[in-house]
C-alpha cells in the first residue's frame, strides 16, 4: 500500500474511531454528540450567546478558521481569542498559561459555549481556559488527541477524542470534525445557501 493511501486510511479510521463523551465519562455515540453540539449551538444562538474557539498553533489558525466561518456561514457571534496584542500582554504581564483564561473571564458568561482544540489535550493554557469557562457558567466542548486520558477531556462537558499518537493525523481529523459540526448545525436550521 503507498504511503497516501495508507495516511489517508489511518486518517479515516481515526474519525471512525473517535471517542465521545459527556462531563460524567458517559459514552455517547458520534452522532449523538454531533447532534448534542449543534443543539447547543442553536440554544447558544437563540439567547445571544457566544462561542469562542482556542487552541495553540496550528490549532490556534483552526480556531481562527472556525470563529469566521461559524460567523459568516453559521450566522452565529463567535471569537478566537488570538489576537496577538491580547495574547503577548497577558503571556508577559500575568502568565502564558492565562492567555485564553483571562479574556475568557473578560468576555464570558453563561451563555455562551467554549471549544477547545488541542492535540495533546494537556496545554496548560487550554486547561486553564476550560477552568475558566466552567467559573463563569459556560459550557466547554473538547477536541482531543494522544492520550485518552487527557485533561481536557476529563474536564469538558461534551468532549471528542481522536484515538491516535499522530500530530498530523489528531490536527487534520480536528479540521473535518469542526467542518462536520458546523455543516450539520447549518443543514439543522436552513442556513445552506
Amino acid at each position: 500500500m503507498s504511503y497516501y493511501s495508507n495516511y489517508i486510511d489511518t486518517a479515516a479510521s481515526a474519525l471512525r474511531e473517535m471517542k465521545s463523551s459527556d462531563a460524567g465519562s458517559k459514552d455517547l455515540n458520534q452522532e449523538q454528540a454531533i447532534q448534542v453540539w449543534c443543539d447547543w449551538t442553536k440554544q447558544m444562538k437563540d439567547v445571544g450567546g457566544t462561542m469562542y474557539f482556542v487552541g495553540n498553533g496550528a490549532s490556534s489558525q483552526m480556531a481562527s478558521h472556525m470563529s469566521a466561518d461559524a460567523a459568516k456561514n453559521g450566522q452565529i457571534k463567535a471569537q478566537a481569542f488570538n489576537d496577538t496584542a491580547l495574547m503577548t500582554a497577558v503571556s508577559n504581564d500575568i502568565a502564558y498559561d492565562q492567555v485564553f483564561a483571562f479574556p475568557i473571564k473578560r468576555f464570558g458568561n453563561s451563555n455562551d459555549v467554549l471549544v477547545t482544540i488541542s492535540s495533546s489535550g494537556n496545554s496548560p493554557n487550554i486547561v486553564a481556559a476550560i477552568g475558566a469557562a466552567k467559573e463563569v457558567g459556560m459550557k466547554v466542548v473538547t477536541l482531543s488527541g494522544k492520550s485518552e486520558d487527557n485533561k481536557s477531556r476529563e474536564l469538558g462537558d461534551l468532549n471528542f477524542y481522536i484515538p491516535s499518537d499522530s500530530y498530523g493525523i489528531v490536527e487534520s481529523t480536528h479540521q473535518v470534525l469542526l467542518h462536520c459540526w458546523l455543516d450539520k448545525y447549518m443543514e439543522d436550521n436552513g442556513l445552506f445557501i
